[in-house]
């Protein structure tokens, strides 16, 4: 039996139906085969255990991990307050499944804890790691160095922050019936395929680049030796006063911070979430002492051409391999969407086009991404996994 995935999306105010149609229109496209996995994304509008209850009913109890989103994205584009499912049969392609709950405990400590739970069941060598974290709990790229300390430095990890429609309140993650807020759920996957990845975000730095003079984990304290508040404080001016009373990430997140690495032809994002009363601010993972940053701008031109530079070299991947994608992941960043505005399927269909709309697409929009640099996931030595903000990633599985 080679590789088959259908995806399913529904939108409606009953959350149990909504769930289980949204995983029985992805199931009819399996051709009578029984789901191995599902996948599922869903807005928080939709009460998320009675949606897991619905998929769980439609796919006769399959195999299930996912998370809330900040809207669902399939082959159509994108939709909001719905239900996205991908349901996956394959012989080749061997499913494990893990959830840590309490990423505020410890982030790496849970990124490590769902590693290890999911690298205990598998019955062969993983080849590849999903997962869905609750980045309003703990620090993201932390999450991320806690699965690496357990599958080792160079493993490819891809993934999405789970969001909860632009609230930044709270999130949750799935696991078969388990539906928890503030943990990190993962999938690993194992088996005979082929796979390709797409890294991009195409914003661009503006101003002068400033020094990280004090930090710790993910709370920036100062930039050249200033509170650093003041970065968006001179941009901004006078709506400069809202950032410390509602969510600065609903204000900035089309203008994040960009740190400067070296491995990277593009700036490393990083997406501010919060503001204190001394101008320290809070963000999606850690800016280093000593890193230079710019404040980032993104236009729409410039994203969809970083968008189809992501998919050009997901082909690629199969294109060198005589081989073909049977299903997509996207994990694309809030930002982005807020971005597009209206617009957003634009962004979508320049990806379809490039790829092929038969090829069953499922993705969400996120609150941080995860993948590894430049989308290497072939070559062991050159693999470095991250967590990113404001970008777009693919992951395509085929044969």
């Amino acid at each position: 039996m080679a590789i088959q995935a259908g995806v399913g999306q529904s939108s409606g105010k009953d959350p149990f139906e909504t769930g289980f149609e949204a995983c029985q229109v992805a199931l009819e496209k399996l051709g009578g085969e029984k789901a191995d996995l599902v996948i599922v994304f869903s807005s928080i509008k939709l009460d998320p255990k009675e949606v897991i209850r619905g998929v769980r009913e439609a796919s006769g109890n399959a195999l299930l991990v996912g998370c809330s989103d900040a809207g669902s994205i399939t082959n159509a584009g994108p939709a909001e307050n719905s239900v996205g499912v991908m349901a996956i049969s394959s012989d080749k392609l061997h499913f494990y499944t893990g959830l840590k709950e309490r990423i505020k405990d410890g982030a790496r400590e849970a990124g490590q804890s769902v590693a290890k739970e999911i690298q205990a069941s598998a019955k062969e060598p993983l080849k590849v790691f999903l997962m869905f974290p609750d980045v309003l709990s703990g620090n993201g790229a932390d999450i991320v160095r806690g699965v690496l300390d357990v599958l080792g430095e160079h493993f490819p990890v891809l993934g999405g922050a789970a969001g909860d429609d632009f609230l930044f309140e709270k999130t949750y993650q799935y696991k078969d019936d388990k539906v928890v807020s503030g943990g990190v759920t993962g999938l690993g996957i194992s088996g005979d395929f082929v796979m390709g990845a797409g890294v991009r975000h195409g914003w661009m730095p503006i101003g002068s680049p400033m020094i990280v003079t004090k930090s710790k984990g993910s709370v920036v304290y100062e930039l050249d030796n200033k509170p650093a508040i003041r970065i968006y404080e001179d941009y901004f001016g006078e709506r400069a006063k809202d950032l410390k009373t509602e969510p600065l990430a609903r204000l900035a997140i089309t203008y994040p911070l960009g740190i400067k690495v070296s491995d990277l032809d593009e700036y490393l994002i990083r997406d501010p979430i919060t503001a204190d009363e001394n101008g320290a601010i809070t963000c999606a993972a850690e800016i280093p002492e000593g890193s230079e940053v710019r404040l980032m701008i993104g236009s729409k031109e410039k994203a969809i051409e970083a968008a189809e530079d992501a998919a050009r070299k997901l082909m690629r991947d199969f294109e060198e391999k005589g081989a073909k994608p049977k299903f997509i992941l996207m994990f694309n960043c809030i930002a982005r969407e807020k971005l597009f505005a209206q617009k957003a399927n634009d962004e979508i269909q320049a990806v379809m086009k490039i790829i092929g709309n038969d090829v069953p697409l499922l993705g969400f929009y996120t609150y941080g991404e995860i993948a590894p640099i430049k989308g290497e996931v072939r070559d062991a030595d050159k693999i470095v996994s991250k967590f990113y903000n404001e970008t777009v990633v693919m992951l395509a599985v085929g044969e």
